[in-house]
């Protein structure tokens, strides 16, 4: 069994509001190992979307470690966790996060330039990251020039292109008809088969069962893994 990327332990988020404890995660095991496929579901409001905001770094847990790379990030300072982001993790959005008035090109370089890269290593980095996507023919156009799903291709590249250890999609068809939804969850299909480590959430059951491992969440709890079952 491969050293897991990702592994968080007894990990729980709770809220406070006017008093009140909301518990959003509870009691939460988890392993992701490197170049592995896994897709988090369950109901609405299950903590799907707080365990993503977790593994990205984006909110810390109340209680429990999480280790990213076989080191603990539990205990970061918010500038530690900004530059781990930035390495370490690929973002996929439901609502794609592009910047409107930037290029195609400047959207995806712009991760980059926050590592102080060589203008021309970017430049390579993020014509090959578009290439890859099927979008090298869009560079200088602008998010509002594309369809939703040219603008989530984009928001894919710009994913792949700091070549991340684990890219998280949060509802990546979400906005998208179900065309281009299939374009795009074929997309991550691909970059999986070359290597790439997926953690993806979704409430499109069809969607799940690309992924090795589906996580199943229900009031903040894992309740089920399943692999799917190949017919062929």
């Amino acid at each position: 069994m491969p050293e897991a990327l990702i592994r968080l332990d007894n990990v729980q988020k709770v809220f406070l509001t006017d008093e009140v404890e909301t518990h959003a995660l509870a009691s939460i095991h988890l392993e992701i190992a490197k170049g592995e496929y896994v897709s988090i579901s369950g109901p609405s409001g299950c903590g799907k979307s707080t365990l993503l905001a977790i593994l990205g770094l984006l909110d810390t847990p109340s209680s429990g470690t999480y280790h990213l790379n076989g080191k603990t990030v539990s205990g970061l300072t918010l500038a530690e966790r900004a530059r781990v982001r930035n390495r370490e993790i690929g973002f996929i959005f439901q609502s794609f996060n592009l910047i409107g008035d930037l290029t195609v090109f400047e959207n995806v370089e712009l991760p980059l330039t926050y590592r102080g890269m060589p203008a021309k290593e970017r430049r390579d980095r993020a014509l090959a990251a578009l290439e890859k996507v099927g979008m090298g023919h869009r560079v200088k156009h602008y998010p509002a020039q594309l369809s939703g799903g040219q603008q989530q291709r984009v928001a894919v590249a710009r994913a792949l292109v700091g070549e991340p250890s684990i890219l998280l999609a949060d509802e990546p068809t979400g906005n998208l008809d179900s065309q281009n939804g299939e374009q795009v969850m074929a997309l991550l299909a691909e970059l999986h088969k070359t290597g790439a480590t997926i953690c993806m959430v979704t409430h499109d059951s069809r969607f799940a069962k690309n992924a090795e491992r589906t996580i199943h969440l229900f009031d903040g709890r894992v309740v089920d893994e399943k692999v799917p079952v190949l017919v062929g």
